[in-house]
Parts: structure tokens; sequence; C-alpha cells
């Protein structure tokens, strides 16, 4: 049996990064039940950064996040992981009062948003139909994020801080001996006095499988699709690259550019089982639908399609920190679609609770407090 300082149960971004950081506090163990880490949520991700999306404690671990993004460690990467896109936030006239709420919430931490009116907004989006947007709110700092640049890094990075990475290792058994978590698994039999369970949608079965009360966990289908768009005009498509990110304001769908095609989704939240999730033609179409509703161009053939799982609990806010209710359990799950723009303040985070300390300076003082992300808050 191996035994290490921290066990960290599932390699995706959540699980990544706070080995990368805890890797400084002592030896650490990544092990992922996939053939390859980040497989599930991570590897399908519409990779945003963006500060003015999710809950106001969301968004603060984003802002919390930017630092880290900007500067990354000497080593870390090799270019950077973050490229300016830009996203509106797009309003028809009947939503006028979201648009209005987007905009206050968006300033409280974000000063650039700014607000626009149809014309700058068809201005800055000129695929959308003329009639369509009564406005939008503007983050020009909002940038794509490398996130394979950035799950390897903190996989690399932990592994030249001594840890070690495990795939093919579902943990078959968990359980607390002697003061340690032993985990059992087909790779073999690992034990620390600290278990990070950052399995993903899988979190709330992994805590029943160590006999420690669930946290009500839902995993939701996110469809994508990728494609060519077609416009009546073909010059309309210049510039394709250089489009912001737009989100409908009551988040019905989003499109931004992606390798010279754009990258769509219907936002939507279904409740599944944990899976490796596929998409389902009803959301394709609901996609194309709600994108020629609200765009000049038309969808005729994909490119691709998938979906992935964004795993929420009932507050739709992250869960960082250990279970009062079991020794040295330790919750990183929840992370909804944030969990790639939060990792950078999430992995800290997460390291600094779980090695006995307090939130980080930065994180506090953006007004996240213990109970916002203690799991003791679902209980």
């Amino acid at each position: 049996m191996e035994r290490v300082d921290f066990l960290v149960i599932g390699a995706g971004m959540a699980g990544a990064s706070a080995a990368y950081e805890l890797a400084a506090h002592g030896r650490v163990l990544l092990v992922e039940r996939e053939s390859q880490p980040g497989y599930h949520s991570t590897g399908r991700s519409a990779a945003l950064y963006t500060q003015t999306y999710g809950h106001a404690t969301v968004r603060a671990l984003t802002v919390a996040s930017w630092v880290f993004y900007t500067e990354p460690p000497a080593g870390f990467t090799d270019h950077p992981l973050l490229t300016p896109r830009g996203v509106l936030l797009v309003a028809r006239p009947d939503q006028s009062d979201l648009l209005e709420q987007e905009f206050t919430d968006g300033r409280r931490l974000t000063p650039s948003v700014e607000r626009l009116d149809r014309e700058q907004t068809l201005a800055r989006a000129p695929f959308l139909r003329p009639d369509y947007p009564l406005g939008a709110v503007w983050e020009p700092d909002a940038c794509d994020i490398d996130v394979h640049a950035l799950h390897h890094g903190y996989l690399r990075g932990l592994k030249a801080r001594g840890g070690r990475v495990v795939t093919d290792a579902e943990v078959t058994a968990l359980s607390r001996r002697d003061g340690l978590w032993v985990a059992e698994s087909p790779a073999g039999s690992f034990a620390a006095p600290v278990v990070v369970n950052a399995a993903g949608a899988w979190a709330d079965t992994l805590a029943e499988l160590a006999g420690v009360r669930p946290i009500g966990l839902v995993p939701k289908r996110r469809t994508a699709i990728t494609f060519d768009p077609i416009f009546s005009d073909p010059a309309d498509k210049q510039g394709l690259d250089s489009w912001p990110m737009v989100i409908d304001v009551a988040d019905s769908f989003y499109v931004k550019p992606d390798a010279g095609r754009l990258l769509a989704s219907p936002a939507d939240e279904t409740p599944v089982p944990p899976c490796d999730v596929q998409p389902e033609e009803f959301d394709i179409a609901e996609t194309v639908d709600r994108l020629e509703t609200a765009c000049r161009f038309t969808v005729r053939r994909l490119a691709h399609s998938w979906a992935g799982l964004r795993s929420f609990v009932a507050d739709r806010v992250p869960v960082v920190g250990f279970d009062a209710e079991a020794e040295g359990f330790f919750w990183l799950a929840g992370q909804g679609g944030y969990g790639i723009q939060t990792a950078p303040a999430m992995g800290r985070t997460a390291a600094a609770l779980a090695t006995g300390g307090d939130l980080p300076a930065d994180v506090q003082a953006l007004g996240v407090g213990l109970m916002d992300l203690a799991p003791a808050r679902l209980r």
C-alpha cells in the first residue's frame, strides 16, 4: 500500500489544480478512473474566462484567478493561457430588466464592464439580426482559455514537485482505518490522512462509497456544436475569428468563434446520472433554432457535436472544505460550469483549507467567507 500525505481523487481541472498546490505542502497522489486525466468535463469546456458569469462567490473566485492566468509561475506554460475574446451579454427588448441587473452585478467586481445600446452591440457582433438586440453588457477583458495548457501545466507542475498521477485507477472501496483514508483500485491501494474528493459528477457516489453523507450534487448535461455559418453574402463571414462571444442574457444560448468555425450551445441543463454523456438530437435542433432566431446566418451542417457534464449543488456554488462528519474527508466538488475559469483560485483555496489554514487573503478581500464554500452549509 502506497502512503502519501494527500490523496486526491479525480484528475480533472479541480483535482489537478488542488494537487499542484498541495504538493508544496507534502506528498500528493492524484488518482483518475479514466485512462487519461480530464476526459469528462475538463476536456469538454467552452473554455472562457469571464468575470461576469455565475453567482457572486463564483465571480469573486474568477477575479482572484486573474493574476495566475496573466502571470503564471515560471515554467508553467510556454505560451499565454489567455487570448483576448470579449463577451457580449445580449438582451432582447423584453429582457431589459435582466440586462440592467447584469450590468449592475458585473460592475461590482469588474469596473471595465460597459452598457451598450443596439447600434454599439451590432457593431461588435455584426452577425446578429438587426432587430434582435435591445443592447448588451460588454466585458472587454473576457478571454479564451487554453484549457489544455492550463491542465497540463498543473499536472506537469505536480510531478515537478514530487507528486504522482495514477490513471485507470477507479476507486472501488474507500474507508477510514487507523487515522488514514484507504482507497482500493485496480491500480493499487493508497492511503493518506486526507482524501480530497474531486471526482466531478461522481463526487456524491464516491462519498457514499466512503460512508459519507452526500451533498445533493446533480450532474447536468450541456450540449455543444461546431459549424461553418452560412451567410447570404459570404463576405459577412470575414473577421469571424475576431468576433466576441455572444451570450443571451437569460442564458438560453451562446456562440463564439472556435478554430475558424463557430461553437454554440443552447445552455441546456438536463439532470442526468454521472456518465460518459452524449448529445441528444433534440438539444442539437434547439441550438440551431435559437441561433437562427438571433443571428443572420444559417446552420446547414455540423462539424462536430458533443455533450459534457456540469455538476451543481442547490445554491450553484462550489463546495470546498472538510466534512464535519468525516475526519480527513475534504470536498472539492460542484464546480458547475465555472471550474476552469476559477481553477487557480480554487486550487489555492483548497490547498489552504486542506492544510488547516484560512482562505487566501485575496479571496477573502473579494467577499468570500468560509461558509460560502463549506459543505456544512448544505446540511
